[in-house]
């Protein structure tokens, strides 16, 4: 038998002998709803289950030894960063953070502008590190201009080395011009480095300052009422307030829409709007007047004028760079009792241009704005100017006194204007001629103008027999236009080039020809003058220019021929010396111009600017062709094509 029989055997009697004894008690298992786990008999030796077990214990080892290294190097890692959080606590190294850099500002928020604002200011280094090469940068606007860039002016202060925990303090000092009441700001910086570094850090504090006092007092005496028409005196006072002198100083009053400059004293310097003041002393006042009117404006209008003082631009001497004070006055527009209205050639505005050949109509229109009655109404028109012809003056129910050189309309000649109604209107006309620019007897006239000045006087009866006078005036200027005359020529006998081909011309053989240009010019100097004319498609330009100093240049594309002129003084031509060009050009006729005089060239037309008028100026000149009428040496019937 063998061994493991017998130990089967065994067991199998034991458990007989147990179930037969008398003490044996049997194990109730109590049973539930819930599946318990069987639990595995470990074997008695080793089997393939076994070694499936030692498998398992060699996987759950190699588990653990992973969790193991985790746990280590966070250990590590741990170890690590507490080493480093130490070091920089206990060495500090060179860290340096703004936030432990403090700046402050003592002084005023307030300044007078032109005065001298002083500030102090305090930096203090809470960094465990030194601030070094540290430099103090204050940046501000002379002024409270939007136009900060051309204004800043920076001031550097070098304050070497802060010590960590140390304090630095700096005084700056800075004039500050503006309006009242304006902002200026100011940027103050620290700039320094650090230890081991060559780069710079900046830590930066806004500060600004109110201007509560202007460096210049500027006040304005005017009326503050105006009637339409009615002349206006403008009177400006500017003092200097600040302590110190103001140099190269100005002063620009900007005019509203409607105001007509007429004189100022002192004159201005540029234009009708710009002063130059000069050097001011402190406590000095200086004056201006200006006079003009106020025209095409309504009643109940509001016109400002805006008045500027300050400093010369170093940029352009006619402005205003650094702006000292402002102010704006304002005038209201209010309807005049009466008005006398003056139309020109049935147009209403301020300046009107006319050609010495053409007649002149004026119109007055009048009306009575009140609501109570005018009396002994009278209107006065007095015409003068180097371009009238007196002799040409028609009243039209008026008188003409030439000694006043005024037409004259009262109650002697209308009977309405012994009493006037209430809102009653009416209208008067007259009309003149302009004398020639140019004559043999009175030569050249120079910036030929006529001026009309219309008046118009009344009587208002008030209370308890007092009689308020009444009147109102209005001027137009008449500006005559330069007469500029342009001829034109075509030649083959003369002229400064050798042409060549038949006369008549021949079908189909080329003829050339000459083209002059001459241009004259009366009383007033054109400017960006030039002659325009084209080539028919049967011509062409040869090239050859005389004189050659003239611009004139042809466009192949176009067949377009332009003389730049420029320029063209007054007298050219008549009491100077005249200006043209020459040209040459070739003709080849086709058969189908038989018996026809073709156009060589066609119409040539002048343009350009006349400076006095302040208009431009055009004039046309037609067509050349074959006929030669302007050639001393071309004969009858010598333009027509023949074969």
């Amino acid at each position: 038998m063998l061994p493991d029989d017998r130990e089967k055997l065994n067991k199998v009697e034991e458990l007989k002998t147990r179930l037969y004894s008398k003490n044996f008690k049997p194990k109730i298992e109590s049973r539930d709803v819930f599946i318990h786990q069987t639990q595995k008999e470990i074997p008695v030796s080793w089997t393939e289950e076994g070694n499936s077990g030692s498998k398992l214990i060699q996987k759950i080892f190699m588990r653990t030894s992973i969790f193991k290294k985790f746990f280590i190097g966070s250990m590590i890692f741990f170890v690590l960063a507490l080493g480093f959080a130490l070091y920089q606590f206990l060495a500090g190294g060179n860290t340096v953070s703004n936030d432990n850099i403090d700046i402050s500002v003592l002084g005023n928020a307030f300044t007078a502008g032109g005065e001298e604002l002083p500030l102090q200011v305090e930096i203090t280094n809470r960094n465990n590190s030194a601030l070094e090469l540290a430099d103090l940068v204050v940046e501000y606007s002379k002024s409270s201009s939007q136009d900060v860039a051309s204004n800043t002016l920076r001031i550097r202060d070098s304050l070497g080395t802060i010590p960590a925990g140390g304090v630095k303090t700096d005084s700056v000092k800075m004039v500050i011009y503006g309006e009242q009441g304006s902002i200026v700001p100011i940027k103050i910086s620290l700039e320094y480095r650090v230890e081991n570094s060559n780069a710079i850090f900046v830590k930066e504090k806004p500060y600004s300052v109110t201007i509560n006092s202007v460096p210049i007092n500027l006040s304005v005496d005017a009326p503050a009422e105006i009637s339409s028409n009615q002349e206006l005196t403008l009177n400006v006072k500017a003092i200097l307030n600040a302590a110190q002198p103001a140099t190269k100083m100005l002063m620009r009053i900007d005019y509203p829409i409607g105001f007509q400059f007429e004189s100022a004293t002192p004159a201005p310097a540029i234009g009708n709007n710009v002063w130059n003041l000069g050097d001011l002393a402190p406590g000095v006042e200086h004056n201006i007047s200006i006079v003009g009117k106020m025209v095409d404006v309504f009643d109940g209008e509001q016109k400002i004028f805006h008045i500027w003082s300050g400093s010369q631009s170093d940029a352009d001497n006619s402005q205003i760079g650094l702006v000292y004070n402002s102010l704006g006055y304002t005038v209201l527009i209010k309807k005049s009792s009466i008005e006398a209205k003056l139309y020109i050639n049935g147009v209403y505005q301020n300046e009107y241009t006319s050609d010495s050949r053409t007649g002149i109509s004026g119109q007055i229109q009048w009306v009575n704005n009140l609501d109570t009655e005018i009396n002994n109404l009278q209107i006065v028109a007095k015409i003068t100017g180097n371009a009238l012809d007196r002799k040409t003056i028609n009243a039209n129910q008026g008188f003409y006194n030439s000694s006043i050189n005024s037409i004259i309309w009262d109650k002697s000649s209308q009977s309405n204007f012994a009493t006037v109604s209430p809102n009653e209107s009416g209208a008067l006309g007259f009309s003149f001629s302009p004398l020639s620019i140019f004559s043999s007897a009175n030569g050249m006239i120079s910036n030929p103008s006529i001026n009309i000045d219309v008046s118009i006087t009344g009587e208002q009866p008030g209370e308890g027999n007092v009689i308020m006078e009444l009147n109102n005036t209005e001027s137009k200027v008449i500006k005559i236009i330069s007469d500029v005359g342009l001829a034109t020529k075509a030649l083959y006998y003369s002229g400064p080039f050798s042409n060549t081909g038949p006369i008549p011309p021949k079908a189909e053989k080329e003829t050339t020809y000459t083209i002059t240009w001459s241009i004259s010019n009366t009383a007033n100097n054109i400017s960006n003058a030039q002659v325009k004319a084209t080539l028919p498609p049967w011509s062409r330009f040869t090239g050859l220019i005389s004189p050659d100093t003239e611009n004139l240049t042809y466009n192949d594309s176009t067949k377009e021929i332009i003389w730049k002129i420029g320029s063209i003084s007054r007298g050219t031509g008549i009491t100077n010396t005249g200006r043209e060009v020459s040209f040459q050009i070739g003709f080849n006729p086709s058969l189908s111009q038989f018996g026809t005089q073709p156009i060589i060239i066609n119409d040539a037309v002048l343009t350009g600017h006349d400076d006095f008028a302040n208009v431009d100026v055009s004039v046309n000149k037609t067509s050349l062709d074959t006929g030669l009428s302007s050639d001393s040496g071309s004969l009858s019937n010598g333009g027509r094509v023949v074969e």
